[in-house]
């Protein structure tokens, strides 16, 4: 396993990349209304995107054909955009989004309920937003990295919620993709010691039930 250690200015690069992304989401999150396409979502943040001069990380990412995975109720992760499929009220929509920016990588979502949802949806929604501030707390130097994963698992099913196995955070910098995997759920060993200058996404993914 080799972790990227960043230098301070890389650290400012990246945090700029991340800067422009949160305002990328809070546009998709306004726009966000019933009747939407879920490709008509996916054209809005790649012109977000694009407006910064910073390019989508996910089109064309192994084969991915979108700027933006939009993920519709039951779909965990990676929902490919569609002309026919539209919004609905009452559903809840979890977008998924990256951008370069100077050549370092930002990637995060935000799940949005859409008017109107179930309490059970909304609780979903809370604790798996809840659960990223659990694990983030862990992220610190001297720390290790499962006690990251431990924090998101235990928090998760202390309401009864599974936790995707599958899928897990992983570091992040001049690529989208980097060493180490970051598991939602408990582990037997410790993992690596956090040093200063890793970055990491954080990448709760929470199901009620199966």
């Amino acid at each position: 396993m080799s972790v990227t250690i960043k230098s301070a200015r890389e650290i400012e690069l990246m945090r700029e990349s991340g800067r422009l992304l949160a305002i990328v989401h809070d546009e998709l999150g306004k726009a966000l209304k019933p009747g939407m396409t879920t490709k008509e979502i996916d054209r809005l943040g790649e012109e977000i995107i694009r407006s910064f001069g910073c390019v989508p990380n996910f089109l064309n990412y192994n084969g991915y054909p979108a700027s933006i995975c939009v993920s519709v109720n039951d779909e965990v992760v990676h929902g490919i955009p569609s002309k026919k499929r539209r919004i609905q009220e009452g559903d809840i929509v979890s977008l998924d989004a990256g951008l370069i920016y100077k050549g370092y990588h930002s990637d995060a979502a935000r799940t949005h309920a859409v008017g109107e949802v179930s309490k059970e949806a909304r609780q979903l929604i809370d604790v798996t937003r809840e659960c990223f501030f659990e694990g983030i707390k862990f992220a610190t130097a001297g720390n290790h990295l499962h006690e990251i994963s431990k924090a998101i698992g235990d928090y998760a099913e202390s309401f009864g919620y599974g936790v995707v196995r599958d899928l897990c955070g992983h570091g992040i910098g001049t690529h989208l993709h980097e060493d180490p995997e970051i598991p939602n759920f408990r582990q037997f060993r410790r993992g690596i010691k956090l040093r200063p200058g890793m970055t990491l996404a954080v990448e709760p993914m929470i199901d009620a039930g199966s």
